[in-house]
């Protein structure tokens, strides 16, 4: 008799997050091919609409074969309307370029420095608001983090470190122990938050060696995931969730109101409820960051402040995001 245990041993190993990243689809035509929906191609603008495509394929499994509006589907997309002209829209739409301190950092916010740890993500989404972002010049990461760490250790009033990016996981764990060294010998930061889409789109980045130099971190961790849409959970998710809470991370979730994608209340009503199940907990709920070619995603605010109310009204209080914008130059996230 084959027990559990020893099935999982003679189970093939998970792939290789590495090997999933490079088999992602980066070609519009081939993934509404995967999906059935060739006859959309002629809807496509030319170039990608100056964003390239990447999606990696078990984040397209979670889509609805043959639906054109699926929530999945639409934020990876490349649509027409991203070649419109709005007003109100620009390059820079949280004000990131004016709170550069120093070589990949931005200093907003009272205690937090945010750190663009790297210019690449597993996926590419339509709505965000750093796809003109000059990453080239601002690297983090580059120089085993040194430019970086020596701004914050020479502010003490930083106590939280933010990596974001790009996306920070996409750097090899043996980066983010380079940068860990480092921010040991700085005693007035104590929490390391951690910006991420990936233990969603591609749960296999939370490995054995990630979860253990997460585990082994002398600093309060905090994972904030980035999921629009209940869709987007699995049981490969799920796990990933698992393991980062059993590296004592605390796990939130923020979210963006996308017209066509979550903009009614049984949705997000669904996706705090999915998030729940996973172990995670719902922090923000954004407003659109009014980024060039990202217009026809926008939810008018008096829209957006009817759905968290009716939401309010199905949920407990822990289970509703707080909705906001960020606004370059605040001194925080602006409630609505």
């Amino acid at each position: 008799m084959i027990t559990a245990s020893h099935a999982a041993r003679l189970s093939p190993p998970a792939a290789d997050w590495r090997t999933l990243w490079r088999e992602a689809v980066t070609d519009p035509h081939e993934l509404l091919a995967l999906l059935g929906l060739e006859q959309l191609a002629s809807r496509l603008p030319a170039d990608d609409a100056g964003f390239s495509v990447r999606v990696p394929r078990g984040f397209v499994a979670r889509m609805r074969q043959g639906d054109p509006l699926d929530p999945l589907l639409l934020q990876v997309l490349p649509q027409l309307a991203e070649l419109d002209q709005v007003p109100g829209y620009g390059v820079d739409a949280v004000g990131d370029m004016a709170a550069r301190s120093a070589q990949g950092v931005l200093h907003k916010y009272q205690g937090r420095a945010l750190l663009i740890a790297s210019g690449s993500c597993a996926i590419n989404c339509r709505y965000c608001f750093r796809r003109h972002f000059p990453y080239g010049d601002e690297m983090a990461a580059a120089g085993q983090w040194r430019k970086a760490l020596e701004h914050v250790r020479q502010d003490s009033s930083i106590s939280e470190l933010i990596l974001s990016g790009g996306d920070p996981l996409s750097l090899a764990t043996a980066k983010l122990e380079e940068l860990s060294r480092g921010l040991v010998e700085i005693s007035h930061v104590t929490r390391l938050r951690i910006h991420t889409r990936l233990p969603v789109v591609l749960p296999e980045r939370v490995d054995e060696a990630f979860g253990r130099w997460l585990g082994e971190l002398p600093l309060q961790r905090v994972v904030v995931l980035h999921a629009n849409h209940a869709n987007e959970f699995d049981a490969s998710v799920d796990a990933a969730c698992a393991r980062l809470r059993e590296a004592g991370a605390t796990v939130l979730n923020q979210s963006v109101l996308l017209r066509g994608i979550n903009d009614d209340a049984e949705t997000l009503t669904q996706l705090s409820e999915r998030l729940f199940a996973a172990g995670v907990l719902p922090y923000y709920l954004h407003q659109l960051d009014r980024v060039q070619g990202s217009a026809h995603f926008e939810v008018d605010d008096a829209e957006a402040l009817a759905l968290v109310e009716a939401i309010r009204q199905r949920l407990p209080g822990y289970l509703v995001p707080k909705l906001v914008r960020e606004v370059g130059g605040e001194a925080s996230k602006r409630p609505l």
